[in-house]
């Protein structure tokens, strides 16, 4: 499976979520520290992850879940007419995971924020490709109650139409709230709570009043 879309829309969760659910264990692999490893004996250590993935999927009477996430550095386009070493060793690299994913008996799941630069033969290799949108206006308002449940429904209402934000948007800020409360020991304030939304977007064009 590939699941896509844009950051804090619940992806990672997901799959958490996927694996409480079924009862499955999770081998969460960091691509980030995948690629610090690739230099030398690159390949090694992809097919060491694969291998790892066999013997679980062997010893446990419910197939594992392997899971990529944040793959966009291993799943973009591969370089044509690579020449630099780097590029080699890169294009190597998905050579062996599109090799490793095909011939794959279990459950593989990958995140990634962006597909405009996906490699054609990764997103063949995914059976199910599925989108991770922004949350309707109707759920933004239930998301903001679950996350704070002492705002009135009207304040929640009010927030899900004036912000356009994701759920993990909306759990930063009720995170700052908690903060808020810790520290100062001031009550809960839609004045405040406006703030917080104001600076969570770095791009103050895309905040929307109601």
């Amino acid at each position: 499976c590939l699941f896509y879309g844009g950051p804090g829309t619940g992806k990672t969760e997901t799959v958490l979520q996927l694996a409480k659910a079924t009862g499955r264990c999770l081998m969460q692999v960091n691509i980030s520290d995948i690629k610090s490893k690739w230099v030398g004996d690159s390949e090694k250590n992809v097919k060491k992850i694969f291998s790892h993935y066999k013997e679980l999927v062997k010893k446990m009477d419910v197939t594992p879940i392997l899971f990529f996430n944040e793959a966009d550095a291993i799943i973009n386009k591969r370089m044509e007419n690579a020449q630099r070493s780097v590029d080699k060793m890169e294009n190597s690299m998905q050579n062996i995971i599109l090799q490793e994913i095909e011939n794959l008996d279990g459950i593989l799941i990958a995140t990634t924020n962006l597909t405009q630069n996906l490699d054609k033969a990764f997103e063949r290799r995914f059976l199910y490709k599925i989108e991770f949108s922004k949350p309707s206006l109707e759920a933004k308002s239930m998301i903001w109650q679950s996350m704070i449940p002492e705002l009135s429904t009207t304040d929640a209402q009010t927030l899900a139409q004036s912000y356009d934000f994701s759920g993990g948007q909306i759990e930063n800020i009720a995170r700052k709230q908690i903060v808020d409360n810790i520290i100062t020991g001031v009550p809960l304030s839609i004045d405040k709570l406006r703030q917080h939304c104001d600076t969570e977007l770095l791009d103050k064009k895309k905040i929307r009043r109601a």
